[in-house]
């Protein structure tokens, strides 16, 4: 099979398309054809080796944890699922970006979304709907989602407005249309932010989800009075300093689900800024590590 390789840390210019083994499902796992992957910020922090210490890799490695595609094969004890499906969903965290993938986590694609749209559905929404739940109860709520126009906040964003919640999110001005477009209501992130909020949200804000990891924790939780009413999936080492919600995704297939579930409702649909051939896989990373992705970046297989 084609896949995108890196054969030693380092930056987006070590990316290469090359030859690579196919993969072969184990027991509850199934292999795809895949027809796009996402690009997510674990992919270029695991090829620039920022996080070797935490997951190691044997090199070379194909980057990419999550992706959209046909079912190709399928391992023993697996269910539900047959030959031909469209399903999007997960497998480890390298791996997707390649014509062929494994996946331990999956939902069959609502026909709602395109290849594209499903590709960036996986982490991205999981994530979200982990530091949601985090939160408790969405509706009647007033929810502020720090970091809204990205991969994960767009989502979070969408995700809890379907759950009843009133969003507010934070992103730049030139995002500030796109978070209406999602159901937020948009103000700027950064110094003055509790006096907006005040503004916007006259009787306060009920919980916070971070999703940016701009430093910004600390404020957060001043803002809510309560560091368990605040969820960070971005921040770790600061939520557990201040005693928020600490969430990391997990590869949860009843999670897919219920995402795409809300796609075939019509009320949840990934966002892509941007779609880029697999030959130009450099060029994506490059525009993800820039850091102001609206929605998410995929990459056509």
């Amino acid at each position: 099979m084609r896949a995108a390789l890196f054969h030693a840390y380092g930056g987006a210019e070590n990316l290469v398309i090359e030859q690579a083994p196919d993969p072969h499902p184990e027991r509850g796992e199934i292999r795809v054809r895949v027809a796009a992957a996402s690009v997510n910020p674990i992919d270029w922090k695991l090829r620039t080796g920022a996080l070797h210490q935490l997951f190691p890799q044997e090199l070379p490695a194909i980057p990419g944890r999550d992706a959209a595609g046909v079912v190709d094969a399928i391992g023993a004890g697996v269910q539900g699922v047959s030959i031909g499906d469209r399903v999007f969903g997960l497998g480890g965290v390298t791996g997707a970006t390649a014509e062929l993938a494994i996946f331990s986590a999956w939902s069959h694609t609502p026909d709602t979304w395109n290849d594209e749209q499903a590709a960036g559905a996986g982490l991205a929404s999981v994530t979200a709907m982990r530091g949601l739940n985090a939160l408790g109860p969405l509706a009647g709520r007033i929810l502020l989602v720090e970091g809204a126009a990205g991969g994960v906040g767009s989502a979070a964003v969408e995700i809890a407005v379907a759950h009843g919640a009133t969003v507010i999110g934070t992103a730049s001005e030139r995002n500030h249309e796109f978070l209406t477009s999602l159901g937020a209501v948009p103000t700027t992130y950064g110094p003055g932010l509790a006096q907006r909020l005040t503004a916007l949200a006259a009787h306060g804000i009920d919980i916070v989800l971070d999703t940016a990891a701009s430093g910004s924790l600390d404020d957060l939780v001043a803002i809510t009075g309560d560091p368990t009413r605040v969820a960070t999936v971005a921040d770790h080492a600061g939520g557990l300093r201040l005693g928020t919600h600490v969430v990391n995704a997990e590869n949860d297939s009843a999670l897919l689900s219920a995402a795409g579930e809300l796609g075939r409702q019509g009320r949840y649909t990934p966002r892509i800024e941007r779609a880029y051939p697999l030959g130009r896989i450099a060029d994506a990373h490059a525009h993800a590590e820039r850091g102001r992705t609206r929605g998410k970046i995929v990459i056509r297989i």
